[in-house]
């Protein structure tokens, strides 16, 4: 009764917020609300209780984000068999549960709790199912890529060929442009991208036609264990074997690449690559690219980027003004961080209070205390959160 108090507390607040007092609560609105209590709760029986009051399903987002806050949580706190009665009770008490997709959705939330055992034995439960014609008629291979996928989330990558080679065989599977894109993925991010090769000469064997995601993943893989000879070759092969005409996002995996590896340059020859092609660029590639020049000292070319960004219409996103004013703050260019951050502000983004607290008191120690009261005064008007800090803050400003 405790529990339900509470979500009608969480729903009673959020109907206050809503323009006719009288407006039933959406379904997102009251998953909101949950994930609200989620988001504080420790005890694994109130998270189980919270989840099943809240009819929770696959289909929305928002669903699977309150589901996979609630998995995280008990996986945090070792409370594995809490893990599995909730799915297991989801599953066997709601008939609009009963579905491959649930099962597909389950398997994955094991992967993520590194309850690789339980989302083979839920695999292998539904094609014993098949064979008696109980449930399964199509869709096996929508689980077989859930439970390649739930092997890169439970970091089991030994364990991806194993099921794609015994698991297709087994059960008839045949596999489709996600199995094996899923199959390259864990190649790439296990430090074994050379063997993909055997895998795109199966696909080609199979007419199944890489795409830009197969692309993706084999330019990060490559980037990532600095064989940069193997990217030529890929790059080579996108265009001149299977006529894709690569997008932005493969170029924006590329970038971050290459930033990560402190490679900023030739990333930025990257862009300028892209705008010859007449490729546009986004936000995310901007961001990248800051990011990397920041990692790199150059904040010069950091700000120049950042203009050509708002120039080109490209909206920096909150990472993208985070990075920029921590960055500045920190090599003690605080006129300019100022202005990042009152643009940032301004969209109602606010970096992190520790990135804030470095601008605030450089600009206090470099002459600048107007500016920075002023925007402790921002802050403290707008945002009610960490009020306290920071009057801690602004107490221990010269006066």
């Amino acid at each position: 009764m405790a529990l339900f108090a509470r979500l009608r507390l969480q729903f009673t607040h959020l109907r206050h917020h809503i323009n006719f007092s009288t407006s039933p609560l959406s379904s997102k609105s009251k998953t909101r609300a949950t994930l609200s209590l989620l988001k504080s709760e420790t005890n694994p029986e109130k998270i189980l209780e919270i989840c099943r009051s809240a009819s929770l399903t696959p289909y929305a987002h928002i669903d699977r984000i309150t589901l996979s806050v609630a998995i995280d949580k008990l996986a945090k706190s070792n409370n594995f068999s809490y893990i599995d009665d909730l799915l297991t009770d989801l599953r066997t008490s709601r008939p609009d549960l009963r579905t491959v997709r649930f099962a597909a959705h389950s398997i994955i939330l094991y992967g993520q709790a590194g309850m690789l055992d339980h989302a083979i034995r839920l695999f292998k439960e539904y094609h014993e199912k098949n064979q008696n014609d109980a449930v399964l008629t199509s869709g096996s291979v929508k689980l077989l890529n859930a439970l390649l996928f739930s092997c890169i989330l439970a970091k089991k990558h030994d364990e991806v060929k194993r099921v794609f080679v015994d698991f297709s065989q087994r059960y008839k599977i045949e596999p489709n442009l996600e199995t094996f894109n899923t199959v390259i993925q864990s190649f790439c991010e296990s430090g074994s991208s050379s063997s993909c090769y055997s895998v795109l000469n199966e696909m080609d064997t199979k007419g199944v036609k890489p795409n830009e995601t197969t692309f993706g993943h084999l330019f990060a893989g490559f980037y990532s264990e600095e064989k940069y000879e193997d990217v030529g070759t890929v790059s080579k092969m996108i265009e001149e074997d299977y006529g894709i005409n690569a997008g932005i996002g493969v170029y924006n995996i590329r970038i971050h690449s290459l930033c990560k590896l402190k490679r900023a340059k030739e990333a930025k020859v990257l862009l300028e690559g892209c705008l010859s092609k007449g490729i546009e660029p986004n936000g995310v590639t901007y961001s990248h690219l800051i990011l990397g020049f920041c990692m790199e000292g150059d904040m010069e070319e950091a700000k120049r980027l950042f203009m050509s960004m708002e120039n080109r219409g490209c909206q920096p996103a909150y990472s993208c003004y985070a990075t920029l004013v921590y960055f500045l703050g920190k090599v003690g260019d605080f006129e300019s961080a100022y202005w990042v951050c009152k643009e940032s502000m301004g969209k109602k983004m606010v970096p992190n209070i520790s990135t804030m607290k470095i601008l605030v008191q450089g600009l206090a120690s470099s002459g600048e205390l107007d500016k920075a009261k002023e925007l402790i005064g921002e802050v403290k008007g707008r945002f009610s959160k960490n009020i306290e800090l920071w009057n801690e803050v602004e107490a221990g400003l010269p006066q």
